[in-house]
């Protein structure tokens, strides 16, 4: 059984603290983040991804699979060279990434059992490997099947800032939900106000719900009707790694455990005000879970308080 497909990139991260302790090699990418983040949280899951045959390729196939998500046939391609990112820790803690990867994707058929698809980051942007995501995001919502889309913009890849919006504009119109962050914006619509954009974002022909995370400020959720701002709870920050990743599986997750993800059209805009602060608030404490510990390592429910989300 799949209840989420993860479609999109995979890669080995080369960590870089700033402080001149040694580099560390780590499982990551966007995508792949999200995948092992929704299996910890018992959601069962695919991930459609590209690796190469080689060592890396092997480290990530053997990390995913451990996690207990589901590698789609075809992800693992011979002769290819897996795809990594040299991320650079400043004294904040935050990542600033270099990139070494292709993205294209796989043939892919959507499992009849399919109940929700998420797509982002470098694999909903890269070509040529996005028209097929775009296709693929198409099939499912002729389908019905939930569709959340964080775009997580690298500016490695940003080189033309309108023909990226652009291309952000097309997915976030099929998603039901829309996960961005405050660098999004800034890299994007710098001189628009953050609530104009997303409010936006929510104009979107499926698009019922927008969140937007600032980091140590915490997150905004925007709705029809309300704006609903939710602080960050406090953490002991050794990097930001992998935070965004934490937070759109947490979403996720609890929209699964809700029946919210199962229920169709409209049933995230049905949630109510309190509900969607909960939403929030649990994925935030997800991600100062992620925060709390080196790299992009997305917590088991055992990791989050026995309250969780509602703590």
């Amino acid at each position: 059984m799949t209840t989420f497909l993860v479609v999109g990139e995979s890669l080995v991260d080369v960590v870089v603290p700033s402080d001149g302790s040694p580099r560390h090699d780590a499982v990551g990418g966007s995508c792949l983040n999200v995948a092992v983040g929704l299996a910890r949280l018992d959601v069962p899951t695919t991930l459609v991804t590209l690796l190469g045959d080689d060592a890396l390729g092997r480290l990530c196939a053997d990390f995913v699979r451990a996690s207990g998500v589901t590698l789609s046939e075809g992800s693992v391609v011979p002769g290819r060279t897996t795809s990594t990112a040299t991320a650079h820790l400043d004294e904040q803690h935050s990542a600033t990434y270099d990139f070494d990867l292709v993205w294209d994707l796989p043939a892919q058929e959507l499992p009849d059992d399919l109940l929700g698809i998420h797509v982002g980051s470098l694999g909903a942007s890269l070509q040529p490997g996005r028209a097929a995501v775009v296709d693929l995001v198409r099939r499912a919502v002729e389908d019905d099947v939930f569709v959340s889309y964080d775009p997580n913009i690298r500016p490695a890849f940003l080189d033309d800032r309108e023909a990226a919006w652009a291309d952000v504009v097309e997915i976030a119109r099929l998603a039901r939900l829309v996960k961005l962050s405050d660098e999004d914006l800034r890299l994007l619509r710098p001189d628009t106000p953050e609530e104009d954009v997303c409010r936006e974002l929510l104009s979107g022909t499926d698009t019922e719900l927008v969140i937007l995370t600032r980091g140590a400020e915490g997150a905004v959720a925007f709705t029809d009707g309300a704006t609903l701002p939710v602080p960050a709870p406090p953490t002991d920050l050794v990097d930001s790694v992998g935070a965004g990743d934490s937070f759109m599986a947490a979403t996720l997750a609890m929209l699964c455990d809700w029946g919210v993800v199962a229920d169709g059209e409209g049933a995230v805009r049905a949630l109510d005000d309190d509900r969607v602060r909960l939403l929030v608030r649990g994925a935030a404490t997800a991600a100062a879970v992620t925060c709390s510990r080196r790299g992009a390592n997305p917590p088991t429910r055992q990791d989050l308080p026995t309250t969780w989300p509602a703590g």
